[in-house]
């Protein structure tokens, strides 16, 4: 599940990150020594997994839907099987739902209560343990203000019907146990206006014409149990682009506007599920995949076989540079196995859920992008939930105290999950890690599971007990905090290092985490690593060597979720800002900003500004040189503003902006009509409103009825004029 910005808010910023458009400053690598609480989590009500005396077996849902009264009505014919014995009443939970009789399959009438609690079902019966039990709720209900969503027709969108179900809004527009710790198969049977395409879970059985209704009935099956929260339906003129994966069908549902740049942005969908097949060794599970677009969304949220995006996703090539959605598509698909196959089975284990769909896209961000974009993209993952963690609180990534589900779908779910995996990756090895994963999913297949399901399933692939890992990680909060120092012994010939744990342990955070580390050790001879297991607060390890070396490299390769300090000269950082890996080099160009006075510093900045390979390089150079010298290398600025990548063109014309200079207004207008992101152009506009005066505004206002994605443009424009107005 990704965000939905109209009818679940909370959830936007936990999930952010995959709609980030603006750039991070480099490495954040220190923290203060305490926890920020600045949210009380521990307040939160303890949230225990739902008991129930009936297990919920097939959900037959038909309703006729009319749009322009924002009305449905229908029924839900429940298939139940009891879980004790004198079992004669069943509850429900159903809310804006009007209920207007309830039967058996055989017509007899029951009787029933209906409160804003949910709906209570008298079968004037008593079944025993595992008798199957068949009845119809009957009801309507008027534009329902949660779960399903009628949206009227505007410029951007047609008038529609689109459901999110999740977390537990199913029961806003059908009756039902609507819980995660079970699992139903459903039809859903749905009359509307000809001119209107429906779309559900599973696969579509029929569409047919009703003459005596002047109606078109759509007849979707799955088969395969899910849980209610992954439930959907949308109903609107769309438009369907057809694709496959082999005999699997995928296909796109867009509005007609959208059809030729939905191509093009769901393109690579099809790969990515083969991506996914072969990484988890778990064929896709369901009869089709499907994406549909919906005003109701910011980002994505996934349903069995048939997930729902934001209509903002869509957009044209151009647009790419800036908004590109190919994360949040490989998130969701992701969710097909993890989410949808197996289950959460209480919303505490939020992280079965999100932690391994947000490893996934990272997976296939690597794949599809190479290593330097994987590992950008796992260090802003990093630094997402480090922000949380600093500027609100820390918890257990499994965690039971919440008012509502939506609260433990945050930044500890989401990435620090699945930095946690991709510390165990390291741990087992790439070979014992993918094992796991496909043997949990096959073992618990359409299943409800648990966060010690899967540490069972770890135990049973690789014969090892790793407990403590997640005993640490995963059911006790926080992250390891390092204070480094190394020391060059010229007489010994030895490099000495000196590795200190310096977390606050208030709240349960460990005191000493064990973890493996590798140092990577530099030399002109070459370059060597070793790999040492921590298990202490405070240790001390040397390394004899020939000659001292030119970089001394902690936790080579990025693998450990933590913060750190490591002081080092203006040489070592120099070296490390040319010869490290991506991660190393921007680390090198931020911690450089301790170093003002030093003209090899300002040259070897300069260089990397000009000159590195990748793109987050250049930008945190960029922004180094502005932190020790403002204003004072416009010139390399003004060239960077032609950088290849949006990202540090954007960067670029920010710094420029700040230095008031009226004299490079011109350069920002023609930055403006020439540069094609409309981020760049959006920060063009914003530096004419620090350095520009009135006579800017005309063309301010002009550019500001330029149509931009997400109303950028006309948002940087708003904000430029009331810039010179102040």
């Amino acid at each position: 599940m990704i965000l939905n910005t109209q009818s679940n808010s909370f959830k936007y910023w936990a999930c952010i990150a995959f709609f980030c458009i603006s750039v991070l400053k480099g490495q954040i690598c220190v923290s203060e020594n305490r926890i920020a609480q600045e949210v009380d989590i521990y307040q939160r009500p303890v949230q225990e997994e739902r008991s129930r005396d009936y297990n919920a077996l097939h959900y037959r849902i038909e309703l006729t839907f009319d749009l322009k009264r924002k009305y449905f009505s229908g029924s839900n014919q429940i298939t139940i099987t009891a879980l004790k014995n004198n079992f004669s009443a069943c509850n429900l939970d159903a809310e804006e739902l009007k209920v207007t009789g309830i039967s058996m399959s055989d017509g007899k009438t029951l009787n029933y209560n209906q409160d804003d609690a949910g709906l209570t079902v008298d079968f004037g019966h008593e079944y025993n343990y595992g008798d199957t039990v068949i009845f119809t709720v009957e009801y309507y209900a008027e534009d329902p203000g949660t779960g399903l969503y009628f949206v009227d027709e505007c410029p951007d969108n047609p008038q529609m019907v689109v459901t999110d179900s999740w977390p537990n809004n199913a029961r806003h527009w059908f009756p039902c146990y609507d819980y995660p710790n079970v699992k139903s198969t459903q039809e859903m049977i749905i009359h509307a206006k000809p001119d209107l395409k429906v779309l559900s879970n599973g696969r579509l059985v029929s569409v047919r014409d009703d003459e005596e209704t002047g109606l078109k009935t759509w007849l979707w099956e799955q088969k395969k149990p899910h849980c209610t929260y992954l439930f959907m339906l949308a109903i609107a003129p769309f438009e369907v682009i057809e694709d496959s994966l082999g005999n699997l069908p995928v296909n796109y549902w867009v509005y007609r506007e959208n059809i030729e740049d939905a191509r093009w942005a769901f393109a690579k969908t099809p790969y990515m599920i083969e991506f996914f097949n072969e990484l988890y060794g778990y064929d896709y599970p369901w009869a089709k995949y499907d994406q549909v677009i919906s005003p109701k969304m910011g980002g994505g949220a996934e349903a069995t076989s048939a997930t729902i995006l934001g209509q903002g996703l869509i957009h044209d090539r151009r647009a790419e540079q800036d908004f590109s959605a190919q994360g949040i598509i490989a998130h969701e698909i992701a969710h097909q196995w993890w989410g949808d196959l197996i289950t959460l089975r209480t919303w505490s284990h939020a992280w079965l859920n999100e932690s391994f769909a947000t490893y996934s896209d990272y997976l296939d961000t690597r794949y599809d992008k190479g290593a330097d974009d994987g590992a950008y993209d796992l260090h802003r993952k990093k630094e997402q939930y480090l922000r949380e963690a600093r500027d609100k609180y820390m918890r257990p990534v499994v965690f039971n105290r919440y008012d509502h589900p939506e609260e433990n779908f945050d930044s500890h779910a989401y990435p620090k999950g699945a930095l946690v995996l991709h510390m165990l990756r390291e741990i087992l090895s790439d070979d014992l890690f993918f094992r796991c994963l496909g043997y949990f999913l096959h073992k618990h297949a359409f299943q409800s599971v648990e966060t010690y399901d899967f540490i069972t399933a770890v135990k049973e692939v690789t014969g090892q007990n790793l407990e403590w890992f997640f005993e640490q990680n995963i059911f006790r909060p926080g992250h390891v905090v390092f204070q480094i120092k190394s020391d060059w012994d010229e007489n010994r010939k030895m490099l000495h290092m000196e590795i200190r744990q310096v977390q606050d342990t208030a709240r349960g955070v460990p005191f000493a985490y064990q973890m493996p580390v590798n140092i990577g050790i530099h030399t002109r001879e070459g370059n060597l690593t070793r790999k040492l297991w921590l298990d202490e607060r405070n240790e001390t390890v040397e390394f004899p060597l020939d000659e001292k070396p030119l970089l001394v490299r902690f936790d080579e390769s990025n693998i450990l979720l933590k913060e750190w300090t490591f002081e080092k000269d203006a040489g070592e950082l120099l070296y490390q800002l040319k010869e490290d890996d991506v991660i190393g080099r921007s680390w090198a160009a931020s911690e450089l900003s301790k170093l003002r006075d030093d003209q090899d510093v300002v040259n070897g900045l300069e260089e990397a500004a000009n000159d590195d390979a990748y793109w987050f390089v250049r930008q945190a150079s960029l922004e180094t040189l502005d932190g020790i010298a403002p204003g004072k290398h416009v010139a390399l600025y003004k060239k960077m503003a032609g950088d290849p990548d949006s990202r540090v063109r954007v960067t670029s014309i920010r710094y420029l902006g700040k230095t008031k200079n009226k004299n490079l207004v011109g350069f920002f207008k023609k930055v403006y009509r020439d540069d094609d992101s409309y981020l760049v152009q959006a920060e063009a506009l914003r530096s004419i409103g620090k350095c520009g005066g009135p006579g800017d505004v005309s063309f301010i206002k002009t550019a500001s009825e330029d149509d931009a994605p997400r109303n950028v443009i006309n948002n940087a424009a708003d904000w430029a004029i009331e810039e010179i107005q102040k």
